[in-house]
């Protein structure tokens, strides 16, 4: 039998695999550009004091990235579709945020880091500055000289989507069951327009009849389409475990969130989640970090661009 010094270093070894296979590191700027993540920080620290909800925003952002050619910076591109995809249009924000960030950092360290990693950096300071947990971001990503209105369309779920869909869709990315459902707790801090959930909260029957009402008197039946209502109607601004505490009571406002508590294969794992808000804050961090690897560019592929809306010339 190997001896605890063997595993171990076998266990090293399979670890360091995993990682050079990805090409990413968390190092990766250190030396290039060594002010990168504190200025990630400053900017978004603002941003979020300013307007909460950027936060929330930011997350959704790169999760919008990586689920269309992988984490390639494609959905911050003005020209190719992307932006305008049914999904993403007139939804998508922060923006100007990647922007502020981008020109802060074109400053100190010229032509280094992509709008990919940079987007990847503002997700996790998003989430830390609404209480969530921090992590590692592996970084080294390039950027896409291309977008995709059509693999936007195709890969991002819709708001109706079935648990059925939704572990296919996940899938397709190399994302589990569970990874699927620690990353829709992200919906903890998020909001969303009437035109999403009107259908659900006069038309679906898996939904708490006064959440239903509640949420009627911001979402009439026609009309007041950019009216917000919070994913989570509990604690909107904290990131915790109350997004699983209403879809148990069924009080997700999406169908697609309702989906992960409807009698299906995840209802065990929302019910863990509730009731352990360390285990859920580990498994989302995890799931980030996986989600975070989807497909990047590296060494010599796509660029790295100088200004997030547009392909260097």
């Amino acid at each position: 039998m190997a001896g605890p010094t063997l595993i171990n270093c076998l266990l090293a070894v399979s670890l360091l695999s995993s990682v050079a296979d990805a090409q990413l590191s968390t190092t990766f700027y250190s030396r290039s550009c060594p002010s990168l993540e504190n200025t990630v920080w400053m900017v978004m620290k603002q941003a979020v004091v300013k307007d909460r909800r950027m936060g929330a925003s930011l997350l959704r952002l790169f999760f919008h990235d990586c689920f269309v050619q992988g984490c390639d910076g494609s959905v911050l591109l003005d020209a190719g579709g992307e932006k305008a995809a049914g999904p993403n249009a007139n939804s998508l924000r922060g923006f100007e945020v990647i922007d502020a960030i981008k020109a802060r950092v074109e400053a100190a360290c010229p032509g280094v880091v992509s709008c990919a990693d940079i987007l990847a950096l503002a997700a996790r300071d998003g989430t830390f500055l609404l209480h969530g947990p921090t992590w590692p971001v592996p970084l080294g990503r390039r950027d896409s000289t291309t977008a995709s209105q059509s693999l936007a369309n195709n890969n991002l779920p819709s708001v109706n989507s079935s648990l059925a869909t939704l572990i296919s869709m996940f899938a397709r990315q190399g994302l589990s069951p569970t990874d699927m459902t620690a990353l829709s707790g992200a919906h903890t801090i998020g909001q969303a327009r009437c035109t999403t959930f009107r259908d659900r909260i006069y038309g679906n029957s898996n939904i708490d009849a006064t959440f239903a009402k509640r949420q009627q008197r911001t979402c009439p039946l026609s009309g007041a389409d950019n009216n917000l209502a919070p994913l989570d109607v509990q604690t909107l601004r904290a990131f915790d475990t109350a997004y699983y505490q209403n879809l148990m009571a069924h009080r997700g406002l999406f169908r697609s969130d309702q989906e992960l508590f409807s009698g299906g294969s995840q209802d065990a794992l929302v019910r863990q989640y509730s009731a352990n808000p360390a285990l859920f804050r580990s498994d989302f961090v995890k799931a980030m970090v996986k989600m975070g690897n989807i497909n990047p560019l590296t060494g010599t592929a796509g660029q790295v661009r100088r200004n997030c809306r547009f392909v260097n010339s």
